[in-house]
């Protein structure tokens, strides 16, 4: 039997997709179009803000550092001589560390402002979102992932495309808009499809990139072109990277990367052929793994997985039927 007569009715899809995660900011968009928003939200005493700076952020323990947006705005603003730029992120969907409903900002200071000083706590420190992810609560993690992608689309698109004029900030830091031509512009987000790839036997081909000799293992992936759909994007990657042909492919999930904007679609799909041939320069090495000598090799440390934080362990996973135990170190 062919992969797609095992293929489940398209309304039968529960046991076949990856999770949907719940949002856990109210992105406010109709609020945020507003004139005025963020320097009503500044002044309104209740609203809170993070502090992020070449793509670190200022975090306490284990959650992200939220200051009054008030106070916070004006110590950055006299420390520096320049007001910070501000972003309305949204208000918190659920009681977590802050009461639903809060207000949240963030602040990009010209001068990152250290711990102990400018009303930062001195237990704060900056750190990257692969660093603490693992630690933050849901909450945390969707404000550091949102705040990531519109603090690099602002630093990389600070002039008009058309004409070069510095553009303003406008919809409560969601559009830029040309004061010479009046065209407004909208955060980018780069769609890349992600893959396991599943041959006949059941094996899955996982791959890397880098020296030929290192450990690490993954799904393969590759940005989607303009003109192409997500199929056919899955079709030609797999095909260029490794040299297989899909005869068919399914959509599981998503998972935003916003470092520097990517957003991963995840996919599983089956191939006829046996062998896979890396093409040395985004993929320098491919292996076919069972169940049985993928957990075996990760618990040997032969080779390692993505972790748990990535779309590509999730995918992983769901092709394996469950979880896959980590070497103890």
């Amino acid at each position: 039997m062919s992969f797609t007569e095992f293929r489940a009715p398209a309304n039968h899809l529960t046991d076949t997709l990856l999770p949907v995660r719940p949002a856990m900011i109210d992105r406010a968009s109709a609020e945020r179009i507003k004139p005025g928003t963020v320097e009503e939200l500044i002044a309104s005493g209740t609203a809170k803000a993070m502090v992020l700076a070449e793509r670190q952020a200022l975090v306490d323990g284990d959650a992200l550092w939220l200051g009054d947006a008030g106070t916070l705005f004006n110590s950055l603003q006299e420390a520096s001589g320049a007001p910070p730029a501000a972003v309305y992120l949204g208000r918190t969907l659920t009681d977590a560390a802050h009461p639903r409903d809060t207000p949240v900002l963030l602040f990009v200071p010209a001068a990152p402002p250290e711990p102990g000083t400018l009303g930062v706590p001195t237990s704060a420190f900056w750190v990257g979102f692969r660093e603490i992810a693992a630690r933050l609560d849901a909450t945390d993690t969707a404000l550091f992932i949102q705040a990531s992608a519109i603090a690099n689309w602002h630093a990389t698109h600070t002039h008009c495309p058309q004409c070069g004029t510095p553009t303003d900030i406008e919809a409560g830091g969601w559009v830029r808009r040309c004061p010479k031509d009046n065209s407004e512009h909208y955060p980018r987000t780069d769609p890349a499809i992600i893959v396991t790839v599943v041959g006949q036997d059941g094996r899955v081909l996982l791959g890397g990139g880098g020296p030929a000799g290192s450990i690490n293992h993954s799904t393969l992936a590759g940005f989607v072109e303009p003109g192409e759909s997500l199929e056919q994007a899955v079709v030609r990657e797999i095909g260029e990277e490794v040299g297989v042909r899909v005869s068919s492919c399914q959509y599981l999930g998503s998972q935003s990367w916003p470092f520097p904007a990517s957003l991963m679609l995840g996919f599983t799909a089956f191939t006829e052929d046996a062998e896979a041939r890396p093409d040395g320069v985004e993929v320098t090495r491919a292996r076919w793994f069972s169940r049985e000598e993928l957990q075996a090799a990760v618990l040997s440390g032969e080779i390692t997985i993505p972790s748990r934080l990535s779309i590509a362990r999730s995918l992983i996973e769901h092709w394996y039927g469950g979880t896959i135990e980590d070497l103890q170190k």
